[in-house]
């Protein structure tokens, strides 16, 4: 039988305590977390692997169900993007540890972005996994592994959209909290744009009209062209060059 010295034992429970605090304090907004359970969300990250391996990709759009949701207004997808080369990487339901997953797991250095669109964390709260300030760093985390990925591409952070009809509604609130750290949190990175567009989607009183989204978190084909008339300033220039 073999003896373990007591400073091996005391080293040994010393790095079980230190998982143990770890697992504890750190939020599962951080923590890589797949979905395989799900057939289709399985299905659809094999088809965008496949996608990837194919290279030639100069667009990457990552996100949730908003972002996903652009494969369902296809003449609006067609007119904005589909001559750019464009990977749709939206996962419906999806949380800043989805993505985080999907980044570790797909083959993302067989594709060399020239820009890169993000816009997630509405899930995190939403179902209520994270705080506010739990996903502000989950979006962090997804940015600075992007820039380890693609240093020379442009990284264009979208601010949260807007949910919930009235302005006092708990998920708005909840939302303004993410988009209120994310200024400090992104400030001085490189590369990195943090953009501004879901004032567009709201009335004067700040009410969310169900004419541009009817379940007040999922954007119509109206709200989809506010979208990407929006964003285009950012990117024509760089598919110009």
């Amino acid at each position: 039988m073999k003896r373990i010295s007591l400073t091996g034992f005391v080293a040994a429970m010393l790095f079980a305590l230190t998982l143990t605090v770890y697992a504890q304090e750190t939020s599962v907004a951080l923590i890589p977390q797949d979905r395989n359970k799900e057939d289709w969300w399985k299905n659809r990250f094999v088809e965008k692997v496949e996608q990837m391996k194919k290279g030639d990709i100069d667009l990457l759009l990552i996100g949730d169900s908003i972002t996903h949701g652009w494969e369902g207004h296809k003449q609006i997808w067609d007119k904005f993007y589909a001559d750019r080369k464009t990977l749709n990487f939206g996962f419906s339901g999806d949380r800043t540890e989805h993505v985080l997953w999907r980044l570790d797991n797909a083959p993302m250095d067989a594709i060399h972005p020239k820009a890169i669109t993000i816009m997630i964390g509405t899930n995190n709260i939403g179902h209520g996994s994270s705080q506010p300030k739990d996903a502000a760093d989950g979006v962090l985390a997804i940015v600075q592994k992007l820039q380890k990925l693609y240093p020379d591409a442009k990284i264009f952070v979208l601010y949260v959209f807007p949910r919930d009809e009235k302005p006092d509604g708990r998920l708005r609130a909840k939302v303004n909290e993410i988009n209120a750290y994310l200024p400090k949190l992104l400030a001085n990175l490189n590369n990195v744009v943090l953009v501004d567009i879901g004032y567009l989607f709201l009335q004067e009183d700040g009410t969310l009209p169900k004419s541009i989204m009817p379940d007040s978190l999922h954007p119509n084909d109206d709200g989809y062209v506010v979208w990407g008339n929006a964003v285009e300033p950012f990117l024509k220039p760089i598919f110009e060059k």
